[in-house]
């Protein structure tokens, strides 16, 4: 699939201008404390890229929308299963260097959720654990697949479109590299604005925050890349997206509410240690693998 420089260009623009001004007016509802509206613009705003495909009149034929499983079922199934097991290795050697930090009672969700709804779910015989475990299997059984239809909408953008037309200029590895930064870049202004994945009060805030976020993109999205190279599906890459959206909120459930501020440490994926595991397997598939 050829794209030319000015399909490119209005693509790019697109894609950043109209996610940007949603973001913004997303934030302005997060902070007037209309998380609904927030989430559902946030959501919407997961197919801008998509969109912009069109308004750029890139062709969408050659993206691979009809699976091929002879021959992939390995890259299928770490694109299922990979998320959550790097998620728990990462969440592990949080909690291993920060044992004091592991929290059964649920403090940071009562937090998210209010004290009065923590109580409803424990009087309904819902504790922590049981949680953990009813929201583990969801990741296994569906949650790859339901998200995977939302991440759709960036996937055909980036993984489609904006990688393929980065490796072709910069070479392979510098291509997925900067893809991954601009990947993380497109989420600045809900991140800026609304404190989106960190929060807002932390040591270094926004500027640090934004910049691991760009760390953690690009780890994502050499592993999301490889798969879609692996199995030349646009499917796939929107699954590992969806799986990874998924898994990456269950090491919340046992976070400290005290703990707050400092996300940028773990447990979730989005924190420096906890996102060793995806770190590492992303290098060595950058330098092992081939198109």
């Amino acid at each position: 699939m050829k794209v030319s420089k000015k399909q490119f260009t209005i693509y790019m623009i697109a894609a950043f201008g109209i996610a940007w001004i949603i973001q913004i007016v997303a934030s302005i509802f997060a902070n007037a404390g209309n998380v609904l509206v927030f989430q559902g613009m946030i959501m919407l705003c997961m197919y801008v890229p998509f969109l912009s495909v069109l308004i750029a009149r890139i062709p969408l034929k050659g993206m691979g929308w009809l699976p091929k499983f002879k021959g992939k079922w390995g890259w299928i199934l770490i694109t299922w299963f990979g998320p959550i097991v790097l998620t728990f290795l990462g969440a592990v050697l949080y909690f291993v260097i920060f044992p004091d930090r592991l929290d059964w009672s649920g403090s940071y969700m009562a937090t998210q959720n209010g004290a009065e709804a923590m109580a409803e779910m424990q009087a309904a015989g819902l504790t922590i654990p049981l949680l953990l475990v009813i929201s583990a299997v969801q990741c296994v059984l569906y949650l790859p697949l339901f998200n995977g239809l939302l991440a759709l909408g960036e996937e055909v953008g980036w993984r489609g479109v904006m990688y393929p037309v980065l490796k072709e200029k910069l070479g392979r590895a510098k291509g997925m590299i900067l893809g991954g930064i601009l990947w993380g870049a497109w989420h600045w202004p809900v991140m800026i604005l609304a404190g989106y994945e960190y929060g807002k009060d932390y040591l270094g805030a926004p500027f640090l925050g934004m910049a691991l976020f760009c760390l953690f993109t690009t780890a994502g999205g050499i592993f999301l890349d490889v798969l879609y190279e692996k199995t030349e599906c646009i499917w796939i890459p929107s699954i590992g997206h969806g799986a990874i959206n998924g898994a990456g909120t269950l090491p919340l459930l046992l976070m400290r509410a005290e703990d707050a501020d400092q996300m940028l440490l773990g447990p979730a994926p989005l924190g420096i240690i906890a996102m060793i595991p995806m770190i590492v397997v992303a290098a060595v598939m950058l330098i092992k693998t081939k198109k």
